[in-house]
């Protein structure tokens, strides 16, 4: 392997890792209506959704965008409100005036955190698009973000920060 393909290989990593690291603080709260919501109307979404607060709302530009959300604290005296897990949503809907950063779904909030806390403290960072396709032997990883071809039996990847993660459905 060449010194370029390995420098662009540990590159894509490396940008892939920082992040994660830079998750951003915020608080989260849940609903329970889902349908219809802001971004899709009466397009059911599944139940790993969120709304986004006023400050990320942006006029509707985040509906489409995959977070992981983690559970970093109470906010309350719910004592150790967090699961040690995290949730990955997509943004359906908007919350004007709620009280935290993200309204989860029950579901999503369930799963890392007790909904007898209510609101909780989290971390938050938008996901990468990805998706894997078997392309013999090529690699292509392609976006603005970089493009790499040409090694053995690999797969293809591409990472879109502006789209969010593909579920295929």
């Amino acid at each position: 392997m060449s010194l370029q393909v390995s420098f662009t290989i540990v590159f894509g990593i490396v940008t892939c890792l920082l992040s994660v690291a830079f998750a951003t603080p915020g608080t989260a709260t849940f609903y329970t209506s889902y349908v219809p919501s802001a971004c899709y109307g009466n397009k059911n979404n599944g139940v790993m959704i969120a709304a986004a607060s006023d400050p990320l709302w942006a006029n509707g530009g985040i509906c489409g965008k995959v977070f992981n959300v983690t559970c970093t604290g109470p906010t309350n005296p719910v004592p150790h409100p967090c699961t040690g897990r995290s949730v990955v949503v997509k943004i359906v809907d908007h919350c004007p005036g709620c009280g935290g950063t993200l309204d989860l779904s029950r579901e999503a909030f369930s799963t890392i955190a007790n909904p007898v806390a209510g609101i909780i403290k989290i971390e938050y960072h938008q996901r990468l698009k990805a998706s894997l396709k078997d392309k013999g032997d090529e690699l292509m990883m392609g976006s603005s973000l970089w493009r790499l071809v040409g090694m053995r039996q690999a797969a293809v990847m591409e990472v879109d920060r502006e789209s969010g993660l593909d579920y295929g459905g």
